[in-house]
């Protein structure tokens, strides 16, 4: 089959929830697919498909992780995600990989610097106590050069501060400064709902 109607076809079942559950196994087998498109949809699908079916996507996981070293950007971007939502869905089944998440927030490229936040947050929704000792990689995140990633940055800090307060309480001066000073004014929302999140909590 061409990339193109394959493409179509994955495009297909994105739509066909019910689907999915039984569509993991060839998503798996696409995880060796030469079309890097390919491969990076169906590591979303497959990460959208373990969020509702964990279980399901138990042997997937090493294959998808593998791809957090991959040479190639939206692969590195597209796994990290996937197993943020594989994460929220049973945090179990990504802790052997959990701290090779973490050099991707220094990662070159900005949208995959966004992406590991975004895992973050969905992993912190169910599972906040393993952030503790991490909170400085966040806080790095709230200055990045990137307009996009300084946006999404707070959101952590939101996340957790609604559930672990104390995680956040050593930022909120940074987060009330920012709050007043950042240049974009998305960021400043932001920072100013991270901080109404852990307000409410202390």
């Amino acid at each position: 089959m061409k990339e193109s109607e394959l493409y179509k076809e994955l495009g297909i079942l994105t739509r066909n929830r019910d689907r999915w559950k039984d569509s993991i196994p060839y998503l798996s087998s696409l995880l060796s697919h030469e079309s890097v498109k390919i491969r990076a949809k169906a590591i979303w699908l497959l990460g959208e498909a373990g969020l509702s079916f964990p279980e399901s996507v138990t042997e997937s996981v090493p294959l998808i992780s593998s791809f957090l070293e991959s040479p190639v950007p939206l692969l590195r971007e597209r796994a990290v995600g996937a197993l943020g939502r594989i994460g929220r869905g049973r945090f179990e089944l990504i802790e052997p990989c959990w701290t090779d998440l973490f050099p991707l927030a220094g990662d070159p490229d900005p949208k995959v610097r966004l992406s590991f936040i975004w895992a973050s947050e969905n992993i912190a929704a169910n599972t906040p106590d393993i952030y503790e000792q991490h909170m400085a990689v966040f806080e790095k995140l709230l200055h990045d050069e990137n307009d996009r990633v300084r946006m999404e940055a707070p959101e952590i800090f939101r996340v957790l501060g609604s559930r672990r307060p104390d995680f956040v309480k050593p930022f909120m001066d940074q987060l009330r400064i920012l709050s007043e000073t950042e240049a974009h004014p998305v960021v400043r929302i932001h920072c100013m709902g991270a901080l109404k999140a852990a307000s409410k909590q202390i």
